[in-house]
């Protein structure tokens, strides 16, 4: 039937043999006789077809194309929607055929789309939305067209007084499109309009698609319009009276943050998110700590990579991480203040200033009891009160120094500017004060006089620190626990305990983990307290071990603060306060209070979160991974199971070795929804081992093996697709011994899909033995006892599988395979299975007949491969016939195996 039949029955309700007379009807007098017909959505239904059966001629296209402007102004709303969803269709024919109809689309179809826009049907204007939409991700409308009009429809129907819904639509299409138009566009048509309608008092509906695109709209004008226009409304909308519009600002977080500048967003965006978070609407929060990772993930270095982080020991100190008016503090010495360079060793051609530059101690929230120890430790030193010490901080000269040699000077310890949130600290405002603890000052100056006497010519006054025992440590850590849900107080009480087990340590051990001492009167001076590299930031564990045992000699008070501040400020990547709140969706109460699913939210965002930090980092981040992993709901672990090779790419080898193959090892043990995270990356993560750790796992291959669903099949596909990428991990021997096994059962599987990964899986053995001669023939030979003689069809139908994919896939040379598997092969043409025959015609003829090797006529397989093709092209069966005689081009590998191959689902 065609279509001039199909449109005149329709319109005549006669038989087709009185509609064959009519044929002087054009298409252009049917559509417009059928337009005053009932069924006018069926004209619009039929418009591609009809416009496509008159493509030829030019002048009948036009002639429907201008029906199609009548037919767009029907009273029926479902023929106009009926017709909108066909126009970009139509406008893709037109597009595709513009010799024949030249500016048809702009002419005749786009007036159509954005007339609707506006109209007073919902289902016409949903409709012209999705149609304009797709014409734009087409590409179908030129820019001139958009500029001129399309955008300004849109601009005026988010006019205030324009309608509600409409608005709204309208500024929704305007967010979507402004990524297709680009820069210029949205700068110059909608930036202005869309700042407008963030302010939109009377309606939150607009405020809250705003919001909710605002990041699109952020990252279309770019870093410098995003600051000066867009960042005042977006704070407007973080603090909108409606909790939708503020949950709509969380949730595109991120993407604003990545469109600024590093300080915006450390010194403007941090604090705005804090107060979402801190949100009273549950929703709001939920959505915060959801987008929490990804703002987080905005702080890292924009020359950040994965590679890098993997590299052992070959990064270079970030001194850029280190916030304006802070130092990184890598060795304190007292140095006897002169008007002259500082005589020390490491301190000479610098100028030392005067301590009374420096500020206070108990300002910089060292603690009341450091603050009055200062001055006792100078007067047993003998330095005069008039001429006051000075604290040497080693510090970069440069605050982005040269990796291959740097330069450090020292200052005072105190910083010049005291970063605003280290002014106040809760802890040192609210703890109970510290024990005051009684000196024998007689005793103790006694003491300083000796070793002042015997030290005159040092060039650094010697220090004798006030000593503290069990029993005031025991008190200390007494006092502070009825604080210790802070957790400034549990470091704290932290670093006591652990100096209070460092006291029953055995003292003769000591010296191993001290830097050597050199031959001074009074060998604890602090002139000989090992230098703190930059590399031991790196390693918190050691430098922290190092202090204790420092603590265990000196027992000095003052180095329990420089071991709390270290672990506190060891990161500067991100805020702390942020950190702070992502580390607390662990906390069993934010599940109750914020999101069920928190902790899974958590989980998803950790790799991003370490990337972030850097590997420098982990220990910030190694308690948050170890709760996580222990957690209740599987759905925590199975996210971090799938991820924690990513984790692995990013800490490198030792750490991986110490904190994730624990973790890993407990997956590989827990359910099947988390062990199959681990199975689809196992390659991924074992690579990153070493070859020892590595090969531990060859004893839990097999595990996998059993599940807890036996029809869990396609656990067993993922394991077979696995087992391929890890040949190459491991030595012949090893796969022959631990793999082989493995690939032989899964083989067998009832499941087709596992079994033709598993064929794939043996080409490729082959192929890993063929350097290993003993191995590759008992190989060759067991896959000849187990399969090709298989009292099983499905099993001799494998051999003949694996010898076409070791063949096509060059897994073997031709000798080895003549030798040792072609014969095998040639006796399946008896078969009594024509499944099998079939196949091995098909590896004979495609696979075995191409190769020159076979073709030539001193091999002595010659005559046998002739003689079976005969026999298969005489075969009963006729599809062995006809693979046997010809050689289908078109035929694949793949295709061919599971055409002919069965499965049990």
């Amino acid at each position: 039937m065609t279509t001039t039949q199909s449109l005149t029955s329709l319109l005549y309700l006669q038989p087709l043999d009185f509609v064959s007379q009519d044929e002087m009807l054009t298409y252009a007098n049917i559509c417009t006789r059928f337009i005053c017909f009932i069924c006018r959505q069926m004209v619009a239904r039929s418009l591609l077809d009809t416009l496509k059966a008159v493509s030829e001629d030019e002048r009948d296209c036009i002639a429907v194309l201008e029906r199609v402007s009548r037919l767009a102004d029907d009273s029926e709303s479902t023929v106009r929607a009926e017709l909108m969803e066909q126009i970009p269709h139509i406008a893709i024919f037109c597009q595709e055929n513009r010799p024949s109809i030249p500016f048809a689309f702009s002419k005749y179809l786009l007036p159509i789309v954005v007339r609707y826009l506006a109209d007073q049907n919902n289902l016409v204007r949903k409709t012209s939305q999705a149609a304009l939409l797709m014409l734009l991700e087409q590409e179908l409308i030129e820019r001139t067209d958009i500029e001129n009009l399309v955008c300004p429809v849109l601009v005026d129907l988010t006019a205030p007084d324009s309608n509600d819904d409409v608005k709204t639509e309208a500024m929704a299409i305007i967010c979507k499109m402004s990524p297709m138009v680009g820069k210029d566009i949205t700068e110059r048509l909608f930036l202005s309009r869309f700042c407008e309608m963030c302010c939109d008092c009377r309606m939150f509906h607009v405020r809250k698609v705003c919001a909710a695109n605002f990041g699109d709209i952020c990252s279309v004008v770019g870093g410098e319009a995003t600051e000066e226009l867009l960042l005042p409304r977006f704070f407007q909308l973080c603090s909108d009276n409606v909790w939708g519009v503020r949950k709509a600002c969380a949730e595109c977080f991120m993407t604003v943050s990545s469109a600024t500048s590093q300080e915006v967003r450390r010194t403007k965006l941090a604090s705005l998110f804090i107060n979402l978070i801190s949100d009273p609407s549950r929703w709001v929060r939920q959505a915060a700590f959801q987008s929490l990772g990804q703002f987080i993930s905005t702080f890292a270095s924009p020359s950040t990579n994965v590679g890098q982080y993997f590299k052992e020991g070959t990064e270079d100190t970030n001194w850029n991480h280190l916030p304006q008016g802070e130092t990184a503090v890598s060795h304190q010495q007292d140095c006897t203040f002169q008007n002259s360079p500082c005589t020390q060793e490491h301190c000479e051609g610098q100028l030392c200033r005067p301590a009374r530059d420096a500020v206070d101690v108990a300002v910089e929230g060292g603690g009341e009891q450091v603050a009055e120890a200062l001055p006792l430790d100078e007067s047993c030193c003998g330095v005069d009160s008039d001429r006051p010490s000075s604290k040497c901080l080693l510090v970069p000269s440069d605050p982005d120094p040269d990796p291959t040699g740097e330069e450090y000077t020292f200052l005072p310890e105190a910083s010049p500017a005291i970063p605003e949130q280290e002014l106040y600290n809760s802890f040192h405002y609210w703890r109970t004060p510290i024990l005051q603890i009684d000196l024998d000052l007689e005793l103790l100056e006694a003491k300083c006089n000796s070793s002042s006497e015997a030290s005159v010519n040092s060039s650094c006054t010697q220090v004798s620190t006030p000593t503290l025992g069990r029993k005031q440590l025991e008190e200390l850590i007494e006092n502070l626990e009825p604080h210790i849900d802070d957790p400034d107080v549990k470091a704290q009480v932290d670093v006591l305990t652990a100096a209070l087990r460092a006291t029953s340590l055995d003292t003769h051990h000591d010296e191993a983990f001290l830097e050597p001492r050199q031959a001074q009167n009074n060998p604890y001076s602090s002139c000989h307290v090992p230098l703190i590299e930059a590399s031991d930031v790196e390693v918190p564990r050691s430098l922290i071990l190092r202090f204790f045992f420092i603590f265990f000699h000196s027992q000095c008070l003052l180095l329990i603060y420089v071991i709390y501040s270290l672990l506190c400020v060891l990161q500067d990547v991100v805020p702390q306060v942020l950190l702070d709140q992502y580390l607390s969706m662990t906390d069993p109460s934010r599940a109750q209070t914020v999101d069920m699913e928190i902790a899974k939210h958590c989980a998803y965002s950790l790799p991003g979160v370490a990337l972030t930090l850097g590997r420098q980092n982990w220990h910030c981040l190694r308690d948050t991974f170890e709760t996580l992993a222990s957690d209740m709901q599987w759905k925590v672990r199975r996210t971090l199971a799938f991820s924690i090779h990513e984790l692995a790419l990013i800490l490198g080898d030792q750490l991986t070795a110490e904190d994730l193959v624990p973790i890993f090892n407990g997956f590989l043990k827990d359910l099947d929804e988390v062990r199959i995270g681990v199975l689809r990356h196992l390659y991924d993560f074992l690579k990153l081992l070493h070859q020892e750790t590595r090969r531990k796992y060859l004893y839990q291959l097999q595990e996998f093996l059993v599940t807890d669903n036996s029809r869990n099949w396609r656990f067993r596909s993922e394991l077979a697709e696995q087992l391929v990428l890890l040949l190459e991990l491991y030595s012949g021997q090893d796969v022959y011994d631990y793999l082989r096994p493995l690939a032989f059962c899964l083989c067998t599987d009832r499941v087709s899909s596992v079994r033709w990964t598993s064929y794939r899986l043996v080409s490729e053995i082959i192929r890993k033995l063929s350097t290993c001669p003993v191995l590759l023939v008992d190989f060759l030979g067991e896959l000849v006892d187990k399969f090709c003689h298989s009292p099983k069809w499905s099993g001799r139908q494998a051999f003949a599988f694996v010898c076409q994919l070791a063949i096509e896939e060059d897994c073997v040379a031709l000798e080895q395979f003549s030798e040792h598997l072609l014969a095998p092969l040639l006796q399946l043409a008896s078969d009594p299975v024509p499944n099998v025959r079939v196949l091995l015609a098909k590896t004979l003829r495609q696979s075995l007949m191409e190769r020159e090797y076979f073709l030539h006529s001193s091999n002595s397989h010659q005559e046998a491969l002739e003689q079976t093709l005969v026999a298969l092209q005489m075969d009963m069966d006729k599809d062995v016939k006809y693979f046997a005689s010809v050689h289908p081009g078109s035929t694949r590998i793949n295709e061919d195996a599971m055409s002919t191959t069965s499965s049990t689902y």
